[in-house]
């Protein structure tokens, strides 16, 4: 590959230092991001979640709730990342054969998107479950965390 054809890393200057992107001269636009992510479970540990008998409580909306808190704290978390002014962020908890599977809807209107958002708030969530969780299950297994849609509109 020449240097031509090379892509640029967006967050290192000139002098190959961290920098935070300037963004001021990009149009504001809806910025709609979609991301996923999977927990294993057991069975008898999905059986517990199912029947709202784990002692931390509600695993599914506890999960949720902190998924949502995550996303809006990501200029906090990840260095770099420009604090957003999120319009809306859903994350959905759902349990499947093998574990929870959590997807996370995040939206914006701005200048630079959203999909860093709706990742820390799947990510959270799933951590979330492993807190809660951890004192019957040692087994468990965070992956699968990718974003699925990542949409631009003008305003």
């Amino acid at each position: 590959m020449t240097d031509n054809n090379k892509k640029k890393l967006s967050h290192v200057n000139k002098q190959g230092k961290a920098n935070m992107v300037d963004v001021s001269t990009k149009p504001n636009q809806m910025r709609t991001a979609i991301a996923t992510g999977h927990i294993s479970l057991s069975a008898e540990t999905l059986v517990l979640i199912r029947e709202n008998k784990m002692k931390k409580g509600d695993v599914l909306t506890i999960a949720e709730i902190a998924g949502i808190q995550g996303g809006k704290r990501t200029s906090e978390l990840i260095p770099l990342c420009h604090p957003l002014q999120i319009s809306k962020l859903d994350v959905t908890a759902s349990i499947d054969e093998t574990g929870v599977m959590i997807e996370s809807l995040a939206r914006c209107t701005g200048q630079t998107g959203i999909e860093m958002e709706a990742l820390t708030a799947v990510s959270v969530a799933l951590l979330t479950i492993y807190d809660m969780c951890k004192a019957v299950e040692k087994t468990m297994v965070i992956g699968e965390i990718r974003l699925i849609e990542k949409v631009k509109e003008d305003v």
